[in-house]
C-alpha cells in the first residue's frame, strides 16, 4: 500500500539540515519517527518545519500558559506542565479536541491516529466509546469533543462558551487549528488507510499501538524549543496569549500564505471570496461552484484542499501538476488552500473570545 498519493517525500534518511532537526524531535517528543501526515509537506521544508512546530507546541507541550505547572515523573496529576495541573490542560482533553476536529472533517486517517493517541494516553474507555460514535462518560471530555467538532462550523452556538478556562485557549484552539490544517493535508495527500489492511480497525491493534507510545505520551515536552526551527519568530495571535504556540501558528500561516502566488489574481479572488462566506458545511456531491478541472485546475485544487479534500482525484492533480510545477509546488497549493479554511475557522473561534473580552 503506497502511502503518499502525489508526492516524493524527503524521508529522514535523506533529510538534511531544519528537516533533519525537525525528524529528530519529533521521534524524541511525539514518538513517531515518520508521522505520515507531516512527511506528506516535507518536499517543502519550511512548511513541514512550521506544521511540525505547530502540532509540537499545541498537542504535544505544556498545555496552559507559559510557567503552569512544575516538573514531575508524566503521570496524569503530579504537577507535569500540561498533564494534570491545575492551569494545564491534560493531553487527553488536547486528543479529543483533535479527535473531535477529525471526525467534523470526515478524515478517517486522522480519527484513527487520535483513537490510538487516546489509548496511549491510558484513556482506553474513552478511546474506543468516542470511534463507537458515543459520548464520552466524563461530561468535560465530552464538551471538550462537542467543541472540537464545532469548530469547523462558524458561529456554533458551542462555540460561544468555550469548555476550556482562558488559560487552556493556546492549547485547545491551536490544537483544533493545528487539525484543521493537517486533516486536509492528510486527506489530500496520503493513503486514508494508517495501517496496511486498516488493521487498526481492530481494537487488539488500537490498543497494542497506544501502549508502544504510551512512554512518549508520558514525558514532558518543554514549551518552546520547536521554535528554533523557524525561518523567523512572529508573534502569534491574540487568543494565543504569547505562547510559543502563537509564534508557530504565525509562522506555518505566513508560509502556507505563499501558496496564493500559484495562481492568478482571479483564481485567488475565487477562493478568498468562497471561504469568506463558508458556513462550514461539506460541499454537495453536484458542486456547481466548483472551477472546471480543464479550465482553472489550480483554483479547483485550492478549493478542494480547503473544503473537501479527501474529494481530490488523480485527474484534478494531473491537470494542474505539470512542468514548472513540481512536488514542492503541489504542497504550498494544497497547504493555502487548507490554511484558507483555517483562517475562517480561527474567525469563528476568535470572534467569540472578542466578545468576552469586549
Amino acid at each position: 500500500m503506497a502511502t503518499f498519493r502525489y508526492t516524493d517525500p524527503v524521508l529522514p534518511k535523506s533529510a538534511t539540515g531544519r528537516t533533519a532537526d525537525a525528524y529528530a524531535q519529533m521521534a524524541v517528543d511525539f514518538g513517531l519517527a515518520e508521522p505520515a501526515p507531516l512527511v506528506a509537506l516535507s518536499p517543502a521544508p519550511e512548511l513541514f518545519t512550521a506544521a511540525w512546530a505547530l502540532l509540537r507546541e499545541s498537542l504535544l507541550a505544556d498545555g496552559g500558559t507559559p510557567g503552569d505547572g512544575t516538573p514531575g515523573d508524566g503521570t496524569p496529576g503530579d504537577g507535569t506542565p500540561g498533564d494534570g495541573t491545575p492551569d494545564g490542560s491534560t493531553r487527553t482533553e488536547r486528543e479529543l479536541v483533535a479527535l473531535g476536529v477529525s471526525l467534523a472533517n470526515r478524515c478517517p486517517f486522522c480519527v484513527s491516529a487520535h483513537t490510538t493517541m487516546l489509548h496511549a494516553t491510558g484513556d482506553h474507555r474513552v478511546a474506543e466509546r468516542v470511534l463507537r460514535g458515543e459520548q464520552p462518560e466524563d461530561p468535560d471530555h465530552a464538551r471538550l469533543l462537542a467543541w472540537g467538532k464545532a469548530t469547523r462550523t462558524p458561529g456554533s452556538p458551542e462555540l460561544a462558551a468555550p469548555p476550556f478556562p482562558r488559560s487552556h485557549a493556546p492549547a485547545h484552539i491551536g490544537t483544533a487549528l493545528t487539525f484543521h490544517f493537517i486533516n486536509r493535508v492528510a486527506s489530500s495527500l496520503i493513503n486514508e488507510r494508517m495501517l496496511p489492511c486498516n488493521a487498526q480497525r481492530l481494537r487488539v491493534v488500537r490498543s497494542l499501538g497506544g501502549r508502544s507510545l504510551q512512554k512518549a505520551v508520558r514525558r514532558t515536552v518543554t514549551p518552546g524549543d520547536a521554535l528554533a526551527l523557524l525561518d523567523e519568530t512572529l508573534p502569534g495571535p491574540e487568543w494565543s496569549s504569547g505562547s510559543p504556540v502563537g509564534s508557530a501558528y504565525a509562522a506555518l500561516r505566513a508560509t502556507a500564505a505563499t501558496g496564493a502566488g500559484l495562481l492568478d489574481e482571479a483564481d485567488q479572488r475565487l477562493v478568498e471570496e468562497t471561504l469568506a462566506s463558508w458556513d462550514g458545511a461539506h460541499p454537495p456531491m453536484v458542486w456547481e461552484a466548483l472551477p472546471d478541472r480543464a479550465a482553472r485546475p489550480g483554483a479547483r485544487l485550492a478549493l478542494l484542499a480547503a473544503l473537501a479534500p479527501y474529494r481530490i482525484t488523480d485527474e484534478d492533480v494531473a491537470a494542474w501538476k505539470k512542468p514548472p510545477f513540481s512536488d514542492h509546488c503541489l504542497v504550498h497549493l494544497i497547504a493555502y488552500g487548507a490554511f484558507a479554511a483555517v483562517d475562517r475557522i480561527e474567525s469563528g473561534i476568535t470572534a467569540h473570545l472578542a466578545k468576552e473580552t469586549s
